[in-house]
């Protein structure tokens, strides 16, 4: 039976263990001195204690602090935004360098407001990365710039090495759950990128304990499969405020175990699914690991083609 958040405690292993050494503090000072914000701190994420004290990483929020929509789940601010900072792709080159970061993840606020969507400056950014970690691997992870395909092929352009956009939640759910976009938009986003540059992987990532259905959850499984999405990331959604949407359940680890043995056999090369995932985390292992299982699976397939 569906509990609500109000009503339950957090399971245990929802628990958090806090960590603020000198790792967390140096980089939480450096991203102020930048003046750069991070979706870590922005959309308060659970494992912001984890990748910034331990693992030294963060998701790199570009287009200022300020987003456009109001979508039901999300913690960012909303409101008129700030104006472009064209300064920010170096500052973020610039950090990544000082980090050191094998791989880079670059989200954003949605920008409505501006015709390219924000493309541009996600152009630069990945450019200036680039020119300062030429080895570092870069996922981007934009919103649906209102379906524009002129915007969509100016960041894929600047060739990142992963497409990320979130579908978020299931087919039926998305006007509850997302402001102005849709869940067909997104699919022909995803769809559209991988059209331009077939060999980029793309991405998406689903919350669960919205009220879906298990059934609901492996539609949206298939309708990615059916746009050729690569990797897929399934987490436990937390009500960040009592303004957001309420907790309808929480999973059980093992259910989360369960969706990811469904998705791999439905031909995902990689599939992150426990109750603290997001989009991002340990997003340097996922393309790591997803390389590997596309290789194991085209080896596989050349051996059936010769027997």
């Amino acid at each position: 039976m569906a509990k609500k958040e109000e009503h339950v405690r957090k399971p245990e292993w929802l628990k958090i263990k806090l960590n603020t050494n000198e790792s967390y503090t140096g980089l939480k000072k450096m991203m102020r001195e930048k003046k750069l914000n991070t979706v870590c701190e922005e959309a308060r994420c659970p494992n912001i204690h984890e990748c910034w004290a331990v693992r030294k990483t963060a998701t790199f929020m570009i287009l200022g602090d300020v987003c456009t929509r109001a979508c039901r789940f999300c913690a960012v601010k909303t409101g008129l935004p700030n104006e472009l900072d064209w300064g920010e792709p170096e500052r973020v080159g610039e950090s990544v360098e000082e980090m050191g970061l094998k791989h880079v993840v670059i989200t954003a606020v949605a920008r409505d407001d501006l015709k390219d969507g924000g493309s541009e400056v996600f152009a630069e950014t990945i450019r200036a990365v680039r020119r300062k970690n030429p080895f570092c691997t870069i996922e981007v992870l934009p919103s649906d710039m209102m379906g524009y395909e002129e915007n969509l092929k100016t960041l894929m352009e600047a060739r990142p090495n992963i497409m990320n956009h979130n579908i978020e939640t299931v087919r039926r759910l998305t006007p509850r759950v997302r402001a102005k976009a849709t869940y067909d938009r997104s699919l022909a986003f995803l769809k559209y990128a991988k059209e331009l540059h077939p060999d980029i992987p793309t991405k998406s990532s689903i919350m669960v304990g919205l009220g879906e259905t298990k059934e609901e959850i492996i539609e949206a499984m298939d309708d990615l499969r059916a746009n050729d999405v690569n990797i897929l990331t399934i987490g436990q959604y937390l009500q960040p405020t009592k303004k957001h949407l309420s907790v309808d359940r929480y999973y059980h680890p093992d259910e989360f175990r369960e969706l990811q043995q469904i998705a791999m056999e439905k031909g995902f090369d990689h599939c992150q699914s426990g109750p603290l995932v997001r989009s991002s985390y340990h997003a340097d292992e996922q393309v790591d690991e997803a390389q590997v299982m596309k290789e194991a699976r085209k080896y596989q397939q050349a051996e059936s083609t010769e027997s």
